[in-house]
């Protein structure tokens, strides 16, 4: 089962929404788009470029399974590395 939830920003219409690092847990992560409404957080590197989207649906689909805890970091989920 693949439970990547990046996705490869295609175009400039989708680096909008919340901008997060790889360090932020998943819990965290949820609860922001939640509150922000969104389905979507764009990741950034440390140069604070964006490099993928973290989705909610890959997220959800991650949080439901046997190996996720609250203290699971976004990097921790990544299935590779993210495609520019």
């Amino acid at each position: 089962m693949d439970f990547s939830p990046t996705t490869v920003i295609d175009d400039d219409r989708a680096a909008f929404g919340p901008r997060v690092r790889d360090d932020m847990t998943v819990e965290v992560a949820l609860s922001l788009m939640a509150g922000a409404r969104v389905d979507h957080l764009v990741l950034c590197d440390g140069d604070d470029q964006g490099t993928g989207l973290i989705t909610l649906a890959g997220l959800a689909r991650f949080s439901g399974s046997p190996a996720y805890t609250d203290r699971l970091r976004l990097r921790d989920v990544l299935a590779g590395p993210v495609v520019h």
